[in-house]
């Protein structure tokens, strides 16, 4: 008996010396940073040691609703991340429906083609992304050559540099990025559907159709709403790299999302504190965001996925 417990001991320990990079790595990146958040009760002024520097409690959190402009600026800059995080929580099935057609491809060689070709996009970074869509949209790239040259139109089109449907553009390039890596996880579930399910519909005369809405769909759902889920507790942050590069003096209004403005408070103006607080807000709000859904989940599901 010692001797089956000391060996389960020690499987137990192998298990954990197996994760333990990964909570270390969790450790550095996610919880060492939150160090910087005292950075919100001081007037830091870089380079300047930090220890020179002024306790000033809550001036900065007060700052973002005693400015009247401040306060707009903050408003819009939420309303642009809403709208694009509602965007991208409307649609969030797409990746879903791209599996199931990806399933339904019965020819292996065309089905890796395009799955190749549809992932491929999320291994190239926002700088070359915009790099394309400079080349094709810019004053004399490639859409506006070709609209010139059949007389479409007589003056180039500034799509890039206009300020009308950022929220849709932006979606179109994120979904062009993105789409066929987020469907990888709805491939593989659809994988571990049990087979004698799709056999006895056959033998019940169901058609294609009919065992992808009553089989596919239904069994990949589970899989949905908990990512589905995690989108919502992720509502506020769209990242922002695909922001930054795109971002320019006439559409800035417009493409602003949080986290973009909190890299420009901080880099743009070095307000320095002011970032760190508004991150902060964002942080919270996140989390409360996170068992909101969670309890979504337990509603809904009738289990959470914390």
């Amino acid at each position: 008996m010692n001797l089956f417990q000391n060996k389960k001991k020690w499987n137990s320990f192998k298990m954990f010396l197996y994760v333990l990079p990964f909570i270390v790595l969790v450790l550095i990146f996610a919880y060492y940073p939150l160090y910087g958040w005292v950075y919100a009760f001081f007037d830091y002024k870089p380079p300047k040691p930090f220890s020179i520097h002024d306790f000033v409690g809550l001036k900065w959190f007060k700052s973002l609703v005693e400015n009247p402009i401040k306060i707009n600026q903050l408003l819009q800059v939420l309303k642009n991340t809403f709208a694009m995080s509602g965007i991208t929580l409307a649609t969030s099935w797409l990746p879903m429906i791209f599996a199931v057609f990806m399933n339904e491809l019965r020819c292996v060689p065309f089905r890796k083609f395009v799955q190749t070709v549809t992932t491929l996009p999320n291994f190239i970074s926002w700088v070359l992304v915009y790099s394309v869509a400079y080349s094709l949209f810019n004053s004399t790239g490639m859409a506006n050559t070709l609209l010139q040259t059949l007389g479409i139109t007589t003056e180039p089109i500034l799509f890039l540099q206009s300020s009308e449907h950022v929220w849709l553009t932006m979606w179109l390039w994120l979904t062009w990025k993105n789409l066929g890596w987020s469907a990888i996880m709805y491939i593989a579930a659809i994988s571990g559907i049990d087979d004698e399910m799709y056999q006895a519909a056959k033998v019940d005369g169901a058609s294609r159709l009919q065992m992808i809405w009553y089989i596919t769909i239904p069994s990949l759902l589970p899989t949905y709403f908990v990512l589905l889920m995690l989108n919502i507790a992720n509502f506020l942050s769209n990242g922002m790299e695909q922001y930054y590069v795109f971002q320019n003096a006439f559409n800035k209004e417009t493409i602003q999302v949080l986290d973009l403005y909190v890299y420009n408070t901080a880099m743009g103006s070095g307000s320095y504190s002011v970032s760190v607080a508004i991150s902060m807000l964002k942080s919270v709000v996140s989390l409360i965001l996170l068992f909101f859904a969670n309890t979504m989940s337990k509603l809904i599901r009738g289990e959470s996925f914390l």
